[in-house]
């Protein structure tokens, strides 16, 4: 999605959980000056043209992981979930508060780490960046800066989704969301409405 088109949705997002765009721009410029390399055209390359199936972290992962076809997206901590089930995720998008060693491990061994920036994640940008030696790529819900892009998307998943959408994807397969669950606390309940809401932007509703 073109970035004249997200943000309008960014605005009504940041309005809705009082977020700081400041704050947002410039955890964008901390992660620009902490990645190591821009890795989109990989990210591009797996999506152009392939069927993806994106991976939430919903307890009916599990369940759903059948439903797997082409190349797998996985949305933070849902990479531990696949890699249990011997199911290597060819990228992983994370705000890094999932993020486990086993990242590093799995990055190392050609996962893309799609890490994303945002106000309340600087202190883990910090931590993480610089310890990932193998493909990277930059996200921010924020206006794009060189290295730092922006495909639309909220959440690690609907983010995950967006990108597929956005880099060519020729269908995307949602497995592991549950955009309904109300035993959540309300900040999560609200991420999961927004996500809901922003997939049925692009016709992925689910």
């Amino acid at each position: 999605m073109r970035y004249e088109l997200w943000e309008p949705h960014y605005l009504a997002i940041l309005d809705y959980f009082g977020f700081d765009r400041a704050q947002d721009e410039e955890a964008a410029r901390l992660l620009a000056s902490l990645l190591p390399r821009d890795d989109l055209p990989m990210l591009a390359a797996l999506c152009r043209g392939q069927h993806v199936t994106v991976c939430g972290n919903a307890p009916c992962l599990k369940d759903e992981l059948l439903q797997i076809r082409g190349v797998v997206f996985a949305a933070d901590a849902a990479a531990d979930v696949l890699l249990g089930h011997r199911i290597h995720p060819e990228a992983i998008f994370t705000d890094l508060d999932g993020a486990t060693d086993r990242f590093i491990d799995m990055n190392r061994e050609g996962t893309i780490i799609v890490v994303h920036a945002h106000g309340d994640n600087m202190p883990l940008l910090r931590h993480w960046v610089r310890r990932f030696a193998g493909p990277v790529v930059g996200t921010t819900q924020a206006t794009p800066i060189p290295h730092v892009h922006n495909f639309g998307g909220f959440t690690d998943g609907d983010r995950a989704v967006f990108a597929a959408d956005e880099l060519g994807a020729s269908g995307i397969t949602i497995i592991g969301f549950d955009l309904g669950d109300t035993d959540v606390d309300p900040m999560k309940r609200g991420k999961l409405f927004w996500a809901g809401k922003l997939l049925g932007l692009i016709g992925h509703g689910c």
